[in-house]
């Protein structure tokens, strides 16, 4: 098994008051630049779980997240298990974004160092992945009836600006 990669950055420190921001699969290279932008602006770190529909050298993605690449943390992991085993996240504090959520983002109530998990942009979490987690874990951002979903990137953003929020941007 691989073990986590950490791409080369000037992060210094784990910072204990970030949030983990984690992409499973992710498909589109801008939208994984514009999360590597925010993380290096909020101070998450940022977990993606292979594979990856892109290279990490992808040209839309790097322009996405501009310079800020060598500001975020970022590892990656070979796949689901081999993220756990990595990382070994409390599974309380996972949180996995779905429009199948049962409670908004504004209900829970985060803590610093929570998890934060997205799924790739065309399909969402596989169900298999997203029933491990209690239904309480399951989160949705509001959105007008109808619609499918946000683009991933600005949820993240929702997210994690909420999470942060919450902490007084601390």
């Amino acid at each position: 098994m691989r073990r986590c990669r950490r791409l080369r950055t000037r992060f210094t420190g784990d910072n204990p008051r970030m949030f983990h921001i984690v992409l499973v699969e992710p498909e589109i290279p801008p939208n994984t630049g514009n999360v590597i932008r925010l993380a290096a602006n909020t101070g998450c770190m940022l977990h993606l779980i292979e594979p990856l529909g892109f290279s990490m050298d992808d040209k839309h993605m790097r322009r996405a997240g501009l310079d800020y690449h060598e500001y975020a943390e970022v590892r990656r992991h070979a796949n689901w298990a081999a993220f756990l085993e990595n990382e070994s996240p409390d599974p309380t504090r996972l949180f996995a974004l779905t429009t199948r959520g049962t409670r908004t983002v504004h209900e829970v109530d985060f803590h610093n160092g929570d998890w934060l998990v997205f799924g790739a942009e065309t399909r969402g979490l596989a169900p298999e992945l997203r029933e491990t987690l209690a239904p309480a874990q399951q989160l949705r951002l509001p959105m007008r009836a109808g619609q499918r979903s946000l683009n991933l990137s600005n949820a993240v953003a929702v997210t994690v600006f909420e999470a942060w929020r919450q902490n007084g941007f601390a």
